[in-house]
């Protein structure tokens, strides 16, 4: 049922309660008038004429004449509206009884009720007065005054109450006039006030609902969850409200109705007059239409809370749509700017993690649009009054996980295909490194004899054979599958891959050539021939000229009796150290540090080919061109992505307090690496390229530039520690994220220390591979990177130095660094004491500079999780001006001694490289 319809049912209601109560012809109630009623001087009892007319009694009343004409008025119209429109229309008859009162009050009652009686009238009954005179005037009075009643109906004049009888029978006549009706006149009063009480009950909860259902209709519904549930909840307050109400007047109408009843069931003598059943008609009519009213408004709140309710679903349908929506919207973003290309196997496979990772992160999401969509799916068929919104916002959900799902898929299968085409690059460029290894490692002079060249041919055969079973070729078959979705980068990797693997194979051919050849030869006796010396790298020339004691040497330097003057030390010491490292290219170089790393023991081979030779070469200048590119693109990422983020003013509320005014610490003289490599060294060695001989003259060229690296690594531990304070914050992550970087700032803050590093591996792998043209300018070059990265490595190590007071720039260059077993033997001192050290050692770190010579105590520090860092505890100095030293310790070859002031005190050094400093303290 609509509200409209609720409204005319209520007001059909209405209109019967008016037409019940007769409210057209009876404005007053019971109430209204009670005062008067009270009197008594009009009534109905209840009796009906023999035709079943009502009958009006007016019993003898003394003050009749003095009640106001409108009271007269008010009760007799009241009580004419009482008597169904039936009764009423047969006509009233009125019984006056004035048998104890004048002819005048007859004649006065007479002529108010022809004057002012609102009901038809059938009959007129006087008793008149019974005493003898005013029965007579009675008589006369009414012959002569007859027309002055203006009545149409008879006037009877009755002498006694068995005249009356013949009229009306007893049955139908109070006790007073002789008959058994039996009549209480509050008994009528309250039943008549209770009756229209009941009435005006059904009536205003009828309007009330009224009322109620006009509100409905003009209240639109709530576009959101909380007004919904308000409404909701108003709503079904108000319900039960007036459901209360209406169990309230149909309780008072029951209770009426029994009253009623039992008071017509206590005379079991006579049935109950027409009055008092019409009253039960009436009070059951009244119930009848509450009943009616409440099963309207039943029928029309069953269907209006349902709406209410499904327009509760729908809005938490609408609310729940647009949150999964929202969140699938972000996602989804977050898929398509996930990068389903990469640069390698573990730049792909990380995004393989990633996009599973966000695969994983939007489960939740994809099956709660799908249970909203589900859910969508029973509110329609539940027949919700909203389908029409409903079902676009299910097909919408459902189009945006499928969505989602097929760009997953699709990103997945790039990426997987992208993994295989690297994988099969790699494979591709590691058997060519394991290639170029193979063949620069097979000795030229072996192979000159049968045996040898048939086992090197059986090495390159065995080798060629591994090709075939590491499926090298399948990366062309790879590239053609998958070439529409390969990006161009991708595809050009595959190609430079490709281009390589035909060059090592034409290498292999034309050694496969060479040595069938040889092989094929019988072997011509070689006579042997001692090799020429191994040459070095060219270093600026040492002081050779030591101090020795005599007349010559300064006044302020002395030496014992037993010393002498410090030789060259040429044989190579046994204790240096070979490390194995592998440049990007994959070619594997050795890197010797000798004593005074600065000398390489590589030569070329002489016997190799010089086609070889060039070959090597170009793939050394090419590695070192491609990895210079890298790292300046690196350095530029770090510049654009990190340094010029942190002048961002609209990042400025991103960046960690603790970073403020450290920016030049973090990343150091960073700036002024990137402007050289980028402006300036890139494009010197992209000029090399085609003649690798010149890139000596390259490093010799910009020497002087290079040395901004150390700067860059004495402030490194500086920004290492501002790192630990501001790493984790939310500013550097978002660069990082932002970059696409796999490795957080700290890690691409190390390349510039990696770098300095290789270039003497490629110099030295060079080298090994040069002849004639350039050799020279290579060997220089080597050595002016090695001594660069000696005193990055010298400064590193002085700025950890503790507690010393003085000005170390004072002290005039550094010129050796390095740890020691330092015994004393001083003169001054307990016996005791110096028995005592000469037997135990002191482990000191030795800083020896053109002026000074400082002891110190070398500590581990770590912060919590980091690596531990060594700082140096200044303990002890020595003036150069006052050394002197002794460069044999009898007993060990590694010991030597520098004493102070004539043997004041003694120190005894151990160190491996003791020729290296005895050079250097004795050209101090």
């Amino acid at each position: 049922m609509s509200v409209q319809e609720l409204l005319q049912r209520v007001q059909c209601v209405i209109t019967h309660i008016d037409e019940i109560m007769q409210q057209d012809i009876r404005p007053l109630l019971a109430v209204d008038i009670i005062e008067q009623l009270h009197r008594q001087f009009a009534v109905l009892a209840g009796g009906r004429g023999k035709d079943g007319a009502p009958i009006i009694m007016f019993p003898e009343y003394s003050g009749f004449s003095e009640v106001p004409e409108e009271d007269f008025l008010n009760v007799v119209t009241y009580l004419t509206s009482i008597p169904s429109l039936d009764a009423a229309s047969i006509g009233f008859i009125i019984i006056i009884d004035r048998r104890k009162d004048k002819w005048s009050s007859v004649k006065a009652s007479l002529s108010r009720i022809a004057g002012a009686f609102p009901g038809n009238l059938q009959l007129v009954l006087v008793l008149r007065p019974s005493r003898l005179f005013q029965r007579a005037i009675a008589d006369i009075g009414l012959k002569l005054h007859k027309d002055d009643f203006k009545m149409k109906v008879p006037i009877v004049m009755l002498n006694s109450l068995s005249e009356l009888h013949g009229y009306v029978e007893k049955t139908q006549l109070t006790r007073e006039l002789g008959g058994s009706l039996e009549y209480s006149h509050s008994q009528w009063m309250h039943h008549r006030t209770a009756i229209e009480n009941f009435a005006l009950t059904v009536k205003s909860t009828a309007q009330m609902l009224q009322k109620f259902g006009t509100e409905l209709a003009e209240t639109e519904l709530p576009n959101d969850v909380q007004s919904t549930k308000d409404l909701l909840t108003a709503h079904t307050d108000r319900h039960n409200n007036l459901k209360d109400e209406l169990k309230l007047a149909l309780r008072q109408g029951s209770t009426l109705s029994s009253c009623i009843k039992d008071h017509a069931a206590r005379s079991e003598s006579q049935q109950p007059n027409p009055d008092e059943l019409e009253n039960q008609t009436t009070v059951e009519r009244l119930l009848a239409q509450l009943d009616e009213t409440e099963n309207a408004f039943e029928q029309f709140w069953s269907k209006h809370h349902v709406k209410l309710e499904q327009c509760l679903q729908l809005r938490h349908f609408e609310q729940d749509f647009r949150e999964v929506k929202v969140c699938l919207d972000s996602l989804m973003d977050s898929l398509k700017n996930l990068s389903d290309t990469g640069d390698c196997v573990a730049r792909v496979e990380h995004l393989l993690k990633d996009l599973k990772t966000l695969e994983e992160k939007a489960q939740p999401a994809v099956e709660k649009a799908q249970l909203h969509a589900l859910h969508g799916d029973q509110l329609i068929q539940s027949n919700h009054y909203a389908v029409d919104s409903i079902r676009p916002k299910c097909v919408e959900l459902r189009r945006v996980c499928d969505d989602f799902s097929n760009e997953a898929k699709k990103k997945s299968e790039i990426l997987s295909k992208s993994l295989q085409i690297h994988m099969g690059i790699d494979k591709v460029n590691q058997w060519c490194e394991s290639g170029i290894y193979l063949l620069a490692s097979q000795a030229v002079d072996k192979c000159q004899s049968q045996e040898g060249a048939e086992s090197a041919l059986t090495d390159i055969e065995h080798f060629l054979e591994t090709a075939e079973k590491n499926q090298i070729t399948e990366l062309r078959n790879l590239h053609n599958q998958f070439e529409v979705v390969l990006s161009e980068d991708v595809k050009g990797s595959v190609m430079k891959a490709l281009k390589r693997l035909e060059d090592v194979q034409e290498m292999f051919e034309k050694r496969h050539v060479s040595l069938k050849r040889l092989s094929a030869k019988q072997p011509r006796p070689i006579q042997p021939v001692a090799p020429r010396p191994e040459s070095s790298p060219k270093r600026p020339p040492q002081k050779t000229s030591p101090r020795t004691t005599g007349s010559q040497q300064p006044p302020n330097r002395k030496s014992s009796d037993n010393s002498s003057s410090v030789r060259p030390q040429t044989e190579t010491d046994p204790n240096k150290k070979k490390n194995i490292r592998k440049t990007k290219g994959g070619i594997k170089i050795e890197v010797m540090h000798e004593e005074s790393q600065g000398g390489s023991t590589h030569v070329p081979m002489s016997n190799e080919s010089e086609e070889s030779l060039s070959n090597r070469r170009r793939l050394i200048m090419t590695e070192l061109i491609e990895s210079e590119r890298i790292y300046v693109e690196e350095l530029q990422s770090i510049m654009e992505g990190y340094f010029a983020e942190l002048s961002n003013l609209e990042r400025s509320h991103h960046i960690p307090p603790s970073l403020e005014n450290k920016k030049d610490v973090l990343f150091g003289n960073l700036p002024e690496i990137y402007d050289f490599h980028n402006k300036t060294f890139l494009m010197e060695l992209e000029n090399c390229a085609e003649n690798p001989e010149l890139v000596g003259t390259c490093f010799l060229r910009r020497k002087e530039e290079l040395q901004v690296y150390e700067k860059y690594c004495q402030n490194k531990p500086r920004s290492e520690v501002v790192w630990r304070q501001c790493g984790d914050s939310l500013f550097f992550q978002e660069c990082q994220k932002k970059l696409d970087h796999k490795l957080s700032l700290d890690a691409y803050l190390l390349k510039p220390v990696q770098r300095i590093t290789k270039y003497q591996l490629m110099l030295k792998e060079m080298l090994k591979c040069s002849k004639g043209e350039g050799m020279a300018e290579l060997e220089e070059a080597l050595a002016t990177m090695l001594d660069i990265i000696k005193s990055v490595n010298d400064s590193m190590h002085q700025i950890a130095i503790t507690g010393f007071e003085g000005n170390l720039s004072e002290l005039g260059k550094l010129l050796m660094q390095g740890s020691f077993n330092v015994w004393t033997d001083h003169k001054r001192g307990h016996s005791k004491v110096k028995d005592l050290a000469r037997f135990k050692p002191m482990q000191r770190h030795l800083f020896l500079y053109d002026k000074m010579l400082l002891f110190c105590k070398k500590r581990e520090e770590s912060a919590e999780g980091h690596e531990k860092t060594p700082t140096y505890s200044f303990k002890h100095l020595l003036k150069m001006s006052s050394v002197g030293i002794t460069e044999n310790v009898k007993g060990d070859n590694k010991k030597f001694e520098v004493w102070y002031n004539g043997r004041e005190e003694v120190y005894i050094i151990q160190q491996s490289e003791k020729w290296a400093w005895l050079r250097e303290l004795a050209g101090s």
